[in-house]
């Protein structure tokens, strides 16, 4: 078996959402005193839907599961990756888009993860470009998934639904409210999407207790 990275990594006042407290990860000990009593040791300091993470219906619904409420088994299954790399700068995934980037028939996606590849992941960084302007799932679109009954959706950008609000609520209301699970902020390198699909998706959450969410290391699985 071959795993697949599909995360971002976390450091000192990395890439994160511009609404959200910055990034800050402390070394508070080390080696330098150089004897045995000596440890290494970091404290950090982050909102809980940073770097690769997921959204549990908490998130948005009031009432909703929280992360600890999920299944771990609902994290794992079967996945396609959506090719929507030529979208530009704002615009806005379609139905259309979706219906051209995935399988036709409808039944097929029934119960699976829905990964959008963007290409925003390889643009990560404290740019106006990357906080603002990522293309980004609309709500006809989410709707178009939540009809076909799947159990996930994940982005390669810190939120699914963009920057903008009211239209990063609207969509994320839709997916929440179905109980449908979001991925975000994911690096789908060329080894990943041409991997054969569906391929079996990995994304457990940090065990937070009654949180709306929570970090995790997502991964294809590959034989």
């Amino acid at each position: 078996m071959k795993l697949i990275d599909l995360s971002q990594p976390i450091w000192n006042h990395c890439p994160n959402c511009p609404t959200h407290p910055l990034v800050r990860v402390e070394v508070i000990a080390d080696h330098s005193a150089q004897n045995d009593l000596t440890w290494h040791m970091e404290r950090l300091e982050m909102a809980s839907h940073t770097g690769s993470h997921l959204d549990a219906p908490l998130h948005k619904m009031p009432g909703g599961k929280s992360i600890s409420q999920m299944p771990l088994e609902t994290f794992v299954g079967q996945a396609f990756i959506a090719d929507l790399r030529f979208l530009a700068a704002d615009q806005e995934i379609t139905p259309a888009h979706l219906q051209e980037a995935l399988p036709q028939e409808p039944q097929v996606l029934g119960d699976k993860i829905i990964l959008l590849a963007t290409g925003w992941g390889q643009k990560r960084a404290r740019t106006d470009e990357w906080f603002y302007h990522a293309p980004f799932l609309g709500r006809e679109a989410a709707l178009w998934l939540v009809e076909r009954k799947i159990r996930g959706v994940g982005i390669d950008h810190y939120s699914v639904g963009g920057a903008l609000e009211p239209r990063n609520g609207h969509t994320h209301q839709v997916l929440l409210g179905a109980e449908v699970w979001i991925i975000e902020e994911l690096k789908f390198s060329d080894e990943a999407l041409a991997v054969p699909q569906p391929a079996r998706f990995w994304a457990l959450p940090i065990n937070l207790k009654d949180h709306s969410g929570a970090w995790c290391r997502p991964v294809l699985e590959v034989e």
